[in-house]
């Protein structure tokens, strides 16, 4: 009988001494030495394309190729693109002048020229009103027909109107415009002048640059391929900042804090690299939010970022790290 119960004890100490190591694999090392967590260099990569759509008519890289930001990566055929802006720049030159005009008044010549017309049409009503005049007093004396003084009549009302209208238009001549038509000549120029910068920025993005420093993953289009906009011409893996995903479990919780210093390895250097925590996420993955029992709460874990402050080009995305926290770290 107590042969049979020391294996018992010992097979009981196994089971205890496994239960102890749960939420190592993945998510970290709990010894008493040390503490490990486990992930990858984090891969960030962006899809790179014109906000415009036309032939493509250069792409000067290469899969593999390192770029730095700014660099040109693709080139549209901008002639349709430059034809559209100058355009849009004619109709924003004579949208301002028309403003100008408006808004500087009436030249001094248009003045005077109005003010020569005004007077030339006074003369002819001065004539006019003799006439009339005249043919009242004939008509009065029964020495002309009605129809003959109806005439003169018409001839005298006529120059009136000619006068008056002269007049309104010497008068509108030395106010100049009137303030709602200089509104609406500027609210024109400025939808003009908008037309003009989207066509402007239109042009200006036929030339696709790197957003920032990386490597080119995948050439998604080749020379005279005909893109939409938005369409994916080349993928773009950023190379800096490196930073590391890692796991950690919720007990763990409580020894990582964000600024916290770190030691990443990996299986293809001996020297470890450096670096700091600076996300901790709020929320826990890979559990269902529903599952809230206390034996199931040791399972949930939380991802950390981790910035490598000394990467090299042997530090690549998505290779697998082990990061190393010591046990006193603060």
């Amino acid at each position: 009988m107590k042969k049979l119960l020391i294996p018992l004890a010992l097979l009981a100490l196994l089971v205890i001494a496994a239960m102890g190591t749960r939420g190592l694999g993945m998510w970290g090392d709990r010894s008493a030495e040390k503490f490990e967590l486990y992930g990858n260099v984090d891969i960030r990569t962006v899809d790179l394309g014109f906000r415009v759509g036309g032939r493509i008519t250069a792409i000067p890289v290469e899969e593999g190729a390192s770029v730095p930001k700014g660099e040109t990566l693709a080139r549209l055929e901008a002639t349709p693109l430059r034809t559209s802006l100058d355009a849009t720049q004619a109709k924003a030159d004579a949208a301002r002048a028309e403003l100008e005009k408006l808004r500087n008044g009436n030249r001094p010549q248009d003045i005077a020229q109005a003010e020569a017309a005004l007077a030339e049409r006074r003369a002819t009503l001065a004539e006019a009103r003799v006439d009339y005049e005249r043919q009242t007093r004939l008509l009065n004396s029964r020495t002309i027909s009605q129809s003959t003084f109806d005439v003169s009549e018409a001839q005298f009302r006529a120059a009136e109107a000619q006068v008056t209208a002269a007049e309104e238009a010497v008068s509108l001549m030395r106010e100049g415009a009137r303030p709602e038509d200089i509104a609406a000549a500027a609210a024109t120029y400025a939808a003009a002048i908008a037309q003009r910068d989207r066509a402007r920025t239109d042009y200006d993005d036929a030339v696709l640059v790197a957003p920032a420093a990386g490597t080119i993953l995948t050439r998604a289009q080749e020379p005279g391929a005909i893109v939409p906009a938005g369409g994916t011409v080349l993928t773009l893996a950023i190379d800096r900042p490196v930073r590391v995903r890692a796991y950690v479990a919720e007990p763990d919780l409580g020894r990582v804090s964000p600024g916290m210093s770190v030691e990443i390895n990996t299986d293809s250097r001996a020297e470890a690299y450096h670096g700091t925590i600076g996300f901790i996420s709020a929320t826990a993955e890979f559990t269902p939010k529903t599952v809230q029992t206390e034996t199931m709460r040791t399972d949930l874990v939380y991802r950390l970022r981790i910035t490598v402050e000394d990467p090299d080009d042997m530090l690549r995305q998505g290779q697998p790290v082990t990061v190393r926290l010591a046990a006193n770290a603060p």
